[in-house]
């Protein structure tokens, strides 16, 4: 009887486990996939038309629960790479597989249905949809195996998993998205990822090597000029994407969504310079309340503008 208990709670750890792996805090990355949705309403599709509607917003969020399928599937494989590096951060030497809470092979195992799924998911989406996943898939297994350890590439790299991921979004419904949406989702990614590595410096201190090979090269100054590279460089994309993109509104009127951008980036700033909250991006989007009031008012306009000026 006391081993049945044991067994039954060695079962409910493997599988509280499994799921802390899969990180589902983290799904929240994977919104960008509506964004071909979002920024073509009104000229792709109507929202007069309510079936054709549906079946988009249906295939957007498949796409989304694929990337949630596949994201979590790559997080379970980087923290098996790193469960020696992650025991010694002071926050991921919690993470189950790195505190040995559940068995590497079990992890893999996991890992590899939720990547299967994910890749049929992809199939009956269609085979231009599940190229995209596979090539997102093994750019981010490269990246857990190698590509994190080269300086600026690294980051580099998950900017390209966000493109990847925004393109996805699009080519699951079919529908021509401007360029201007690509190069101001890299670049957001590039000032967002180097704005975790100043976070993770700060934090790790002369220690940062034991944790992530990228953090000995990196130096505070140098990474505070890469965000305000990458900052300078996604708020003026964004503002020349609301006026000279020919698939917005003719009266530029997307111009006022400005405003809400230029704060979001500013809070965004503020948190990672002075809160010191840049390590986790997924947090600071979930708990910052003005940010989350920024990014509700720049949809609700932006989506109003495209829907009545179109």
């Amino acid at each position: 009887m006391r081993k049945e208990k044991t067994d039954n709670i060695n079962k409910l750890i493997w599988y509280r486990g499994l799921i802390d792996s899969a990180r589902p805090k983290q799904w929240i990355k994977n919104l960008i996939v509506y964004f071909a949705l979002f920024f073509t309403v009104g000229e792709s599709w109507q929202l007069s038309n309510s079936e054709e509607a549906a079946r988009l917003l249906l295939r957007s969020t498949a796409a989304f629960a694929i990337f949630c399928l596949i994201t979590s599937s790559i997080y379970v494989v980087n923290d098996v790479f790193d469960k020696d590096k992650d025991r010694h951060h002071f926050k991921k030497k919690d993470r189950p597989i790195a505190a040995e809470q559940i068995d590497t092979k079990l992890a893999l195992g996991f890992a590899g249905i939720l990547a299967v799924i994910g890749a049929m998911g992809g199939y009956v989406l269609g085979l231009s949809s599940l190229l995209m996943i596979i090539g997102y898939f093994l750019l981010m297994i490269l990246y857990s195996v190698y590509l994190k350890q080269i300086v600026i590439v690294d980051v580099i790299t998950i900017s390209l998993g966000f493109v990847v991921r925004a393109v996805t979004g699009a080519i699951v419904i079919d529908v021509y998205v401007s360029p201007w949406l690509y190069v101001c989702t890299g670049l957001a990614a590039l000032f967002i990822g180097f704005s975790k590595r100043l976070n993770e410096k700060k934090s790790a201190g002369v220690d940062g090597y034991l944790q992530r090979e990228t953090l000995e090269e990196y130096s505070v100054d140098f990474l505070q000029q890469l965000i305000a590279i990458s900052a300078t460089s996604s708020l003026l994309a964004y503002t020349l994407y609301t006026f000279t993109s020919p698939n917005l509104p003719t009266n530029n009127s997307m111009m006022l969504t400005i405003p809400f951008v230029v704060y979001g980036l500013l809070r965004y700033l503020f948190l990672v310079n002075v809160r010191n909250q840049g390590e986790s991006p997924e947090e600071i989007i979930l708990k910052d309340l003005p940010l989350k009031i920024s990014v509700a008012i720049w949809l609700l306009v932006g989506f109003t503008i495209l829907i009545y000026y179109r």
